[in-house]
């Protein structure tokens, strides 16, 4: 039986706070070269904003996106995957220990990532496991990054923005525990729940903020994937988000997670 909902305590009962915006949510740069990086990431994300297929929102339509219909038809065929990858969820890393950037807003052993994908990584031995899922990500057009994120019970991510907005959050629903209430997503300023089966597509880089306030794990397809722009600024894009394989950060997450494959599929 669902627990009770104290519906007044619910952060969408609260009052608002404007959260809908592009700013960034971690600590300001102090040099002036940082601050002309900023100024320089603002001017890049207007121009993609500008050049947009679908307009700048914080939140898609799933019908915007024809490859939507055909993931969601066989998301059982995924959740399959992930019922024998969750046998083994205590030793699958948390975001941190493959992304140290990740630690800004996590450094517990409550967010997992079981990583099948990602720019500059070699996945194959994840990745192997998963057929059908791979199968199915191959019909994402641009995907650039994907993993199973895998939330613990009671696990509060804080508010935080992505990196570039010239990629966009694909979130399918795998598992997702009762009450459904208490497990959601801030978005700039809407609260959303996840449906097992359904997707939700937004824009990272838009304020946000996730709760499991549940006794169960909740579970999500995480894909980022190439967003749509007037040509030829989506292929100018895609080089752009292609040559982050030589940052030396994405390259440090790829050797993390190689030696991760390799320890635990040879114990």
């Amino acid at each position: 039986m669902n627990q009770a909902v104290d519906l007044a305590n619910l952060p969408e009962n609260r009052p608002a706070v404007d959260h809908h915006h592009r700013k960034q949510t971690l600590t300001r740069p102090t040099t002036w070269i940082g601050g002309a990086a900023i100024k320089l990431q603002e001017w890049l994300e207007r121009g993609v904003a500008a050049v947009s297929v679908h307009g700048d929102p914080h939140i898609y339509g799933a019908a915007l996106f024809p490859w939507v219909a055909e993931v969601e038809k066989e998301w059982p065929r995924i959740r399959t995957e992930l019922d024998q990858v969750m046998k083994f969820r205590d030793k699958i890393p948390s975001f941190h220990e493959i992304l140290k950037e990740a630690g800004t807003i996590t450094n517990d052993a409550n967010w997992k990532t079981f990583f099948l994908a990602g720019i500059g990584m070699d996945c194959a031995e994840n990745a192997r496991r998963c057929p059908e899922t791979m199968r199915l990500l191959k019909r994402i057009p641009g995907m650039k990054t994907a993993f199973f994120s895998i939330l613990s019970p009671h696990k509060h991510i804080p508010a935080h923005r992505g990196a570039y907005n010239g990629v966009l959050r694909y979130h399918l629903a795998l598992q997702v525990p009762e009450p459904r209430e208490k497990c959601r997503i801030r978005i700039g300023n809407d609260y959303r729940h996840w449906t097992e089966g359904r997707t939700l597509l937004f824009d990272d880089t838009f304020n946000h903020e996730v709760w499991n306030d549940t006794d169960g794990y909740r579970v999500v397809l995480f894909v980022d994937f190439a967003r749509p722009l007037r040509q030829p600024f989506h292929w100018l894009n895609n080089l752009l988000i292609s040559s982050g394989s030589l940052a030396p950060f994405l390259r440090e997450a790829g050797e993390k997670q190689k030696k991760w494959e390799k320890m635990f599929y040879k114990s």
